[in-house]
């Protein structure tokens, strides 16, 4: 296919967390607030005059001043995002807004608090106690967090405004942005797709690290290319796969996926488009602040929700992609020492292969791609296995 026109302004924009786009709204007067978790809604922190900043630590090649605070047996999600800030990575942030998902997110983000990594006068750390259901009580719970270390510290530190006409023009910038997105997903269900999994990330992850009001009409004009863009004569790959799991926020993983021979149709996983890029109602009698929390709770899938809804619900969500976008198998991923997914990892992957007879990949990797020759084996053998199954072997 034709590259697409923005790919490599795109690329550029994820080599460094501040970007030249996140310099242009700085210099505008917008504040840059940082997260690391879809505790947090990306929603509030894109209220009028802010930006959100989902931090990555992309070419991150060693965690040596991080391992001394966290230790090497961690996740190397964490420990990376931690090196970053030491490097300077991030003194562009006039926040952080942390959640406790798990012990050593809380601890990293601890860091930020007690050691002030980030070199920015304004800059404050914040984390909330996240539900661990999804029902009525921890709804409310989940308000409150929201409310006491998230709101008002933004509004009391920065002075912004959080009124309802704020949050629902907030709400409205998500749902623009949410929309281009979910079009240009929408068509990795064709037989013969105008686009790549790889281009995907590349897009998705622009839309989570840049400003929104500066990258939207980029993403628009990347919409426009692609419906009239031309696939390949036949379908370049040997299978479609549904990649879940934990933090991957480095497309050339999915590089790596499609070079062995499968297609990402879609992306369950902490950074890709399910959940994020659903879009969020008011309901009759509903205020701006409740539907966003309302919304950001029943759509999160995060392995640290231990009740039975929400196990049933992530396996759900599992299915109905490998159904609507025609996979022909699931790669489960997790993160090297991550506890929850984990469980989640073995849990999902023999509930799919035993119970609903889904060809399943299971893999544990690290945040730095550094055993790509492992991955590719594994990979290979599984598309293989694919070809195989499909020709009744």
């Amino acid at each position: 296919m034709k590259d697409l026109k923005h790919l490599i302004y795109f690329e550029n924009l994820l080599q460094e967390a501040k970007n030249e786009l996140v310099d242009q709204a700085i210099k505008e007067g917008n504040h840059p607030l940082g997260y690391n978790c879809y505790y947090i809604p990306e929603t509030l922190l894109n209220l009028p005059g802010c930006f959100s900043s989902r931090l990555r630590a992309p070419r991150c090649t060693s965690t040596d001043v991080a391992n001394y605070y966290m230790t090497q047996r961690n996740c190397p999600y964490a420990r990376s995002i931690l090196e970053r800030a030491v490097e300077g990575g991030y003194n562009y942030l006039e926040a952080l807004f942390g959640a406790e998902a798990c012990s050593t997110m809380e601890r990293m983000e601890e860091h930020f608090d007690l050691y002030k990594p980030v070199k920015n006068e304004k800059f404050f750390t914040t984390i909330i106690d996240p539900p661990m259901k999804g029902d009525n009580t921890n709804l409310d719970y989940y308000k409150v967090q929201l409310m006491e270390k998230v709101l008002k510290p933004l509004n009391e530190n920065l002075g912004v405004d959080i009124s309802e006409k704020a949050l629902k023009a907030a709400i409205k910038d998500h749902n623009e942005i949410s929309k281009i997105i979910t079009q240009i997903g929408e068509f990795r269900k064709l037989d013969n797709p105008p686009i790549t999994g790889y281009e995907f990330h590349v897009i998705q992850l622009v839309s989570e690290v840049c400003p929104h009001y500066l990258i939207k009409p980029y993403l628009k004009e990347t919409l426009a290319e692609i419906k009239t863009r031309k696939p390949e004569p036949e379908f370049p790959f040997r299978a479609r796969l549904v990649i879940a799991g934990s933090e991957i926020d480095d497309p050339d993983f999915t590089k790596l996926v499609e070079s062995c021979g499968a297609m990402v149709v879609a992306d369950r996983y902490c950074f890709g488009s399910f959940p994020g890029r659903e879009q969020i109602e008011i309901r009759e009698g509903e205020k701006a602040f409740d539907a966003i929390c309302r919304h950001f709770l029943e759509t999160n899938q995060c392995a640290r929700f231990m009740d039975g809804k929400k196990i049933d619900q992530r396996t759900a969500e599992i299915m109905k992609l490998y159904k609507d976008f025609k996979a022909d198998g699931v790669i489960y991923e997790q993160m090297k020492f991550c506890e929850f997914w984990s469980y989640e990892k073995v849990l999902a992957g023999n509930i799919l292969a035993n119970q609903y007879k889904v060809p399943v990949c299971t893999i544990e990797k690290e945040y730095m791609l550094g055993s790509m020759g492992q991955l590719r084996t594994r990979f290979q053998a599984f598309v293989e296995s694919l070809e195989i199954k499909a020709i009744g072997g």
